[in-house]
């Protein structure tokens, strides 16, 4: 590879302008015998040379074509090579920016910590894996922070969890009073668009948001510190008692709960 091709062109470009830094000036049928370039390509390499202001050509007839001055080229491909650049690094930047954005968050030492708020790109992608680990059922309860939080940062989650969903789960929800204020007039109607088996209780309070996935994983909210207006992240837990534990206290919610929706 030569110099000039790491500049940015083809070898039948650098035949032709080198070529022409020889002749001076050259007709293309001249220029194709004296660069040794192909007749049938000579006049799509002139047209590429001048197009990159390289060359000139003269209103003769035939018309004659004339180099630029080295330096001049040099500092024009140079000039062309760093855009080129610049867009692929850009193009680097906004790739590496949706990989991370598609990437669950790195947990804990014990895998059972993600941090994140509410709609983050990290959690909703935690929820898709998450969900997605379902084969048979989801039951959950939504509480704090999602009270708090407008039907924006709500619908992202929302897409989150029943976009990564298997069609044959039951999937069983409650929710607070709180919560149901947030939502829009055209929930039901969103729900009932998900195809999967979906069944909404309400209660007046949940102190806990959390859910089940197939009575073997729970996956607990924890609100963040500074106060219940967002999450600080969740914590995921396999052990059988505890996952037991929050079925068993879901079943009694359930019991309590009015029917909405299902």
């Amino acid at each position: 590879m030569t110099a000039l091709s790491e500049l940015g062109l083809s070898s039948y470009e650098e035949k032709v302008y080198r070529t022409l830094l020889v002749t001076g000036t050259a007709t293309a049928t001249e220029l194709s015998a004296a660069s040794s370039v192909p007749k049938g390509r000579i006049y799509d390499v002139l047209n590429g040379l001048e197009a990159r202001t390289l060359i000139q050509s003269q209103s003769t007839d035939p018309t004659r074509y004339i180099a630029v001055d080295p330096e001049t080229a040099v500092d024009r491909l140079l000039a062309e090579r760093t855009d080129e650049l610049q867009r692929e690094w850009n193009r680097y930047h906004e790739l590496a920016a949706t990989i991370h954005s598609n990437l669950p968050p790195t947990p804990a030492a014990d895998g059972s910590v993600w941090l994140g708020t509410l709609g983050s790109d990290e959690m909703n992608t935690a929820i898709r894996q998450h969900v997605q680990t379902a084969t048979r059922s989801v039951r959950g309860t939504v509480g704090p922070p999602y009270e708090h939080a407008s039907w924006e940062t709500l619908r992202s989650e929302f897409d989150a969890f029943f976009g990564a969903m298997q069609t044959d789960v039951s999937v069983s929800l409650i929710f607070s009073d709180e919560v149901l204020t947030t939502l829009p007039e055209t929930f039901p109607e969103l729900v009932k668009s998900k195809s999967v088996d979906i069944s909404i209780s309400v209660l007046p309070e949940i102190p806990v948001s959390f859910d089940i996935i197939d009575q073997t994983t729970t996956m607990i909210d924890i609100p963040n510190p500074r106060g219940g207006a967002d999450r600080f992240g969740v914590v995921g837990v396999k052990e059988t008692d505890i996952v037991a534990e929050f079925e068993r206290q879901f079943q009694q919610l359930w019991s309590d709960a009015i029917p909405l929706i299902g």
